[in-house]
């Protein structure tokens, strides 16, 4: 898998005119909003679009309570028709404004997400994965008559067919998760508690307020430093609050003024986290490639020196042109430890150590320094 490099070349031109804001909230239609953002500008969408609950009438609990359920004007629509027509719009508006490389988030519940996806893929997005988000406190079936809702359903997908580029920090979340692959069920707990916007009368300002841990795991996995994010359906400004917080740029949409309001003073109250908790995460691959023989030259280990495994168990001598050998065979550090081991393949970086008056030190260390060099210069 290909992850993108961006970024304007050293001998691009610099502009002098005053960025925009790192945040900004955009009052009104998304679509027409949309419409007035630059083609191809953004890296990262996530949509929460109103997922057409079709609720006929008030739904209450067993003690005859009324839920405070999601009732409000911008959820309803006339017809399955009218919805598809208006995800049809928003979905073409975003599919505009995302660069090549840019992928798309969509969350949804079985009320929405099918036609969702569907239209996606009509429009020509190319799905990657659907994840699951399986709440650990989920609304319970007051009727009895149903499973209980314990999940919604994210969709990503990339901007078309055979996009290349896309970035999916794998080794990153890989790494986050003792080594692990991150699966596309992911276990969180709905949004409770302080980080629970209300409103003046102690209620819930919105009804469909999503978690930062969500999104903090949406973005960490699928932007960089820097990268714009997009959120056409912004609410209470949950992902314009995470973005900042971890270094990107980000513009939100929204049409009610008040859930404008309430994410413009949430989003100014949040710190960006130090950029080393957020440098992008470089993965062997990804690194520049540097050659054993290039210790040697720049003197960081000495022909003739002597390479040991952490054990001390097997050596072998450096020689002048950057091979290694042990006794009469001669090769490359990867074909010198694997013959010292009996194996067929073997990590020359990260078997063979060089003595050091601190004692040992492994050579993939090294290896690292003039990497750190090399990254400096390219700046």
């Amino acid at each position: 898998m290909v992850v993108s490099r961006r970024g304007a070349s050293l001998g691009a031109p610099r502009s002098t005119s005053k960025p925009p804001p790192a945040a900004r909230i955009l009052v009104g239609d998304c679509v027409a909003e949309m419409a007035k953002l630059p083609a191809e500008s953004v890296d990262l969408v996530f949509a929460d679009p109103p997922y057409n609950l079709q609720l006929q009438g008030d739904l209450k609990r067993p003690d005859d309570s009324r839920v405070d359920a999601v009732d409000d004007d911008w959820d309803k629509f006339s017809s399955f028709a009218a919805y598809d027509e208006f995800t049809r719009a928003w979905l073409t508006a975003c599919r505009r404004v995302l660069k090549p490389a840019g992928t798309l988030w969509v969350i949804g519940s079985y009320h929405n997400i099918f036609r969702v996806g569907s239209t996606m893929q009509d429009l020509g997005f190319w799905i990657l994965n659907d994840v699951i988000w399986r709440k650990t406190n989920p609304m319970p079936n007051f009727r009895g008559r149903r499973f209980t809702n314990a999940h919604e359903t994210m969709i990503w997908a990339a901007r078309e067919a055979g996009a290349k580029g896309y970035t999916f920090n794998y080794e990153a979340l890989k790494a986050g998760n003792e080594d692990v692959q991150v699966r596309s069920d992911w276990t969180l707990a709905l949004c409770t508690g302080e980080e629970r916007l209300k409103g003046g009368d102690g209620k819930k300002l919105h009804p469909t307020q999503k978690p930062e841990a969500l999104l903090a795991r949406v973005i960490l996995s699928s932007s960089r430093p820097d990268d714009l994010v997009l959120d056409p359906f912004n609410g209470t400004g949950t992902t314009g609050a995470v973005a900042k917080k971890l270094g990107r740029r980000f513009i939100g949409i929204e049409r009610e003024a008040k859930y404008a309001k309430a994410a413009e003073k949430r989003i100014a109250g949040v710190v960006t986290v130090p950029s080393p908790s957020i440098a992008p995460f470089m993965t062997a691959r990804e690194a520049p490639r540097v050659a054993f023989s290039v210790l040697v030259e720049r003197g960081l280990v000495s022909a003739g020196a002597k390479l040991v495994d952490a054990k001390k168990k097997h050596r072998a001598v450096v020689r002048a042109d950057g091979a290694v050998s042990i006794g009469e065979t001669v090769g490359s550090i990867h074909r010198i430890g694997a013959f010292a081991q009996g194996l067929d393949a073997c990590n020359g970086w990260t078997f063979w150590h060089l003595e050091t008056p601190k004692g040992l030190m492994l050579i993939d260390e090294l290896r690292a320094q003039i990497r750190a060099e090399m990254a400096e210069a390219a700046e």
